[in-house]
């Protein structure tokens, strides 16, 4: 069990004949079941072509009708990248991934109301993420295979290379994980940390979830409170960010304190008043969550 993706997922990658598609649809077949989970790429003017065996199609309505795609990771260049999240969205998929950092803000606030005014049941996780993965089972996107371990910790944040963190200190404390999702830093994305700890709640092999945020926005707070009410299982938080100044963007296009709100000290204070158990060391995320299970 996991959530988002496992081994029956069918993939899907737009963008599949550019060079970052390319690599890391090359580095994502080669992971566990990777080889049987890749089935199709799309780019309309390369159509009937294939990359590596993988058939690229014409749009990702084809894709899906002629090989059963469900999900869709996208690695469209900025320009064209919401119009692919809309047209994964068009074909009914599960879910679409996006990878692609500096989508124009506007562009994403037209394509999140649409899916909203219209009811699409499609699932987007991300622009600028890292992608989702269920160790040994299936990688999407672009975080290193080798870190990951099977087990029943959730991990889900904002940062990529903090995802990657928090899942190493967990292998190397013989912790794994049920699957890590990284939701991005851009201001407007699809799921968000509460979405994420909805579902690790919802799998019975998850029995404890880590919760990496940063400054910026209200989202970690959301979902404390929501955890505080419905969570079932523990919950231990980290967020990056405490020495920033104000007004200042770090980093991700999201993060950025403003009007006094969205401080690191202002999350961790609401996560611990839920009773998320936080470190304000990220060396101590693993041990932290270790002290949690115990």
């Amino acid at each position: 069990m996991s959530i988002l993706v496992n081994r029956d997922t069918r993939v899907v990658t737009q963008g599949i004949t550019g060079k970052t598609g390319q690599f890391h649809t090359q580095t994502s077949r080669a992971y566990a079941n990777g080889k049987n989970c890749y089935v199709a790429g799309v780019n309309p003017k390369k159509a009937g072509e294939s990359f590596e065996g993988i058939p690229v199609f014409a749009s990702v309505r084809d894709a899906k009708s002629q090989t059963g795609v469900n999900v869709s990771v996208i690695y469209v260049p900025p320009a064209g990248a919401a119009a692919a999240i809309w047209e994964a969205v068009e074909a009914d998929l599960d879910l679409a991934i996006c990878i692609t950092e500096g989508i124009p803000v506007r562009d994403m606030i037209a394509v999140r109301d649409r899916m909203k005014k219209e009811g699409r049941r499609t699932l987007l996780l991300g622009p600028n993420c890292p992608g989702v993965i269920t160790p040994e089972e299936l990688k999407i996107g672009i975080m290193p295979g080798h870190i990951h371990r099977k087990g029943r910790v959730g991990v889900v944040s904002r940062s990529g290379t903090l995802t990657y963190e928090a899942v190493a200190q967990l292998t190397d404390l013989g912790i794994g994980q049920s699957t890590a999702v990284g939701i991005g830093g851009d201001p407007v994305n699809g799921l968000k940390h509460v979405d994420v700890l909805q579902l690790f709640n919802e799998d019975p092999e998850t029995d404890a979830v880590v919760m990496i945020g940063e400054i910026g926005g209200a989202d970690e707070e959301t979902a404390a409170r929501w955890a505080k009410a419905n969570m079932k299982k523990p919950v231990v938080g980290f967020i990056a960010g405490v020495t920033a100044p104000p007004g200042k963007r770090m980093g991700h296009a999201g993060a950025i304190i403003s009007g006094g709100k969205g401080t690191a000290q202002e999350k961790l204070a609401v996560m611990e008043e839920c009773g998320i158990r936080v470190t304000r060391n990220p060396a101590e995320m693993g041990r932290t969550l270790q002290s949690a299970l115990k």
